[in-house]
Formats: structure tokens, C-alpha cells, sequence
């Protein structure tokens, strides 16, 4: 006879059609590192069983009506019984205050705002995170507010620990899926990057928007600068500047290493026409 209740192998799980099914076939689950960072919070609790039938419930597509909003994922998972469990994984959200602080600190590098958008997650975000007062990610699976509607006394529990891996797999397609989850959805975000960028990354800076291109063709080909003002920064025939360009049109608003683009590449520019003016340089006619 067996002992203790738990003692009984866990009773299969009804299948179902039409459930959402992790990418992962064998393995590990999540693939990009601010995924693994997630899961790794989760496997942190201990709990090996649990949350290997958990992974193989995700991949058996058991998790149905997944939806995150902020500060939460809800779901439903099909067990054994006939009515699926309603699971909910809570996080605390940022505060409107520390929020403000963490995109004023990514729009003040172009860097992260583009790696965001080519659906990267920059490695550096999770210092900017930690530097305005709240890590990115959970520190452990006490951060998490979770809750099964199922019987089981142990947290988490298999259903818990399939939407979890869910979510990482959601993580990975969309980085923004994690900051939507602490409460800042990617319309949002990035329109307040936007907001910043336009009214300048740092306080006491104004940054002047590039001016909108013009309606009519004949005002597109006409000179946008006067012929004094062209004069001025035009020089002698065969001796113009390599940076002439940047020094007559307004800089983009990008910034490299904490420097404005335009200051970034003149040096390169001079050095540039050093090289081609330097004897056999490529090109030049011998």
C-alpha cells in the first residue's frame, strides 16, 4: 500500500485543442538571456518536479486564454479535472515616478531605444533599472504574487510553472512584453522616449526638431539657406572642409557614447581626408 497522499503519481492532464503550445520542444525554455533571467528566478524555488511538469504542460499546449496586462498574467490551465484552473501571476508594477526616472536614462542612449525596437533587450537595461531605485526582474519567486485556483498546497504549482514558461517564451518574442508586465506598455514607452528625446535628454538642454519637409516639389529643390549663410561656410574651391556638411544642416538627434552624432563623425571626417590626401592613398593617380 502507499503511504502519504503525494506519494501517488500525478494524475495525466486532459488534452485539449487549440491551447498554447511552447516553442521549446526539449530542453531548457527560453531562449534570449532577460528570459533565462526569469525562468532562473522561478528555478530558483526548488520545486524540480513541479516545475518539470509544468514545462512539459506548457509544451503540451495545456495553457489556455494567456493574457498579460500590467502588473499581471492571467490564464487558465487544463488539468486533470474537467474545469481548467484560473492561475494569476502578479508582479508590482514601477511607480509613475520611477518610470520617469528609467526613460529619461533610456532616451539619453539612442542604443537601447533601437535594440528594443529590433526586439533585443540590451544587456545594460537591467543597470538602468537597479541605478533608478527597482530591478528589472523579480530577486526571487517571494516577489511574484501567485495564485492557482487548484488544489495543490505547493507554490508554484505545475499549472503556475507552465504559464511561467509561457510567459518566458513571450518574453522572448517581444522584449516589451517584460516592461509592459512592470507597467509600461510599448506605445507608451515609447512615446515618452520620444517626448524626451524632443525636449532633450538632459534637463537644461533643448534639442530643436528637424523641420517637416516641404508640401510642394519647387520649395523641396530650393535653397533652405541664404547666400550669405552659404558663403560663410562654404570655402575656396578645392579646399572645403570634410565636415562641411555637418556643419550646415541640423545634427540628428542621436547620440553615440554620450555624444552627439555630428561630433562623432567629424574627427572621423577629417581623418578620412587625411588619409586620402596622404601619398598612395587609395585612388590616387601615381
Amino acid at each position: 500500500m502507499r503511504g502519504h497522499w503525494d506519494e501517488w503519481p500525478p494524475a495525466k492532464p486532459i488534452r485539449v485543442e487549440g491551447g498554447i503550445k511552447a516553442r521549446s520542444r526539449r530542453g531548457a525554455i527560453g531562449e534570449q538571456w532577460w528570459s533565462r533571467r526569469f525562468i532562473g528566478v522561478l528555478e530558483a524555488s526548488g520545486l524540480s518536479s513541479r516545475l518539470a511538469r509544468g514545462r512539459s504542460y506548457a509544451r503540451a499546449g495545456q495553457v489556455l486564454d494567456f493574457r498579460l496586462s500590467q502588473g499581471k498574467v492571467t490564464a487558465q490551465v487544463q488539468g486533470s479535472r474537467v474545469r481548467p484552473y484560473d492561475v494569476r501571476l502578479g508582479v508590482l508594477p514601477l511607480t509613475k515616478p520611477q518610470w520617469r526616472r528609467v526613460t529619461e536614462r533610456l532616451a539619453s542612449q539612442a542604443l537601447f531605444r533601437a535594440k528594443l525596437l529590433a526586439g533585443e533587450m540590451p544587456h545594460e537595461i537591467e543597470d538602468v533599472f537597479a541605478e533608478c531605485g527597482t530591478p528589472l526582474f523579480p530577486r526571487s519567486a517571494t516577489d511574484l504574487d501567485m495564485h492557482c485556483s487548484c488544489p495543490d498546497w505547493g507554490v508554484p504549482c505545475k499549472h503556475l510553472a507552465a504559464v511561467c514558461y509561457v510567459l518566458a517564451e513571450e518574453f522572448d518574442r517581444d522584449p516589451f512584453a517584460m516592461l509592459a508586465w512592470r507597467g509600461k506598455a510599448r506605445d507608451d514607452l515609447l512615446a515618452s522616449l520620444r517626448e524626451i528625446r524632443a525636449g532633450g535628454s538632459e534637463p537644461d538642454r533643448e534639442v530643436a526638431l528637424a523641420p517637416p519637409l516641404p508640401e510642394s516639389v519647387e520649395e523641396f529643390w530650393s535653397a533652405r539657406l541664404s547666400p550669405a549663410r552659404l558663403r560663410a561656410l562654404s570655402a575656396p574651391a578645392g579646399s572645403s572642409p570634410p565636415d562641411l556638411l555637418l556643419r550646415m544642416f541640423q545634427p540628428p538627434l542621436v547620440q553615440v557614447g554620450g555624444k552627439d552624432l555630428a561630433d562623432v563623425l567629424g574627427p572621423a571626417y577629417h581623418r578620412l581626408a587625411a588619409d586620402d590626401a596622404a601619398p598612395g592613398a587609395i585612388g590616387e593617380v601615381p
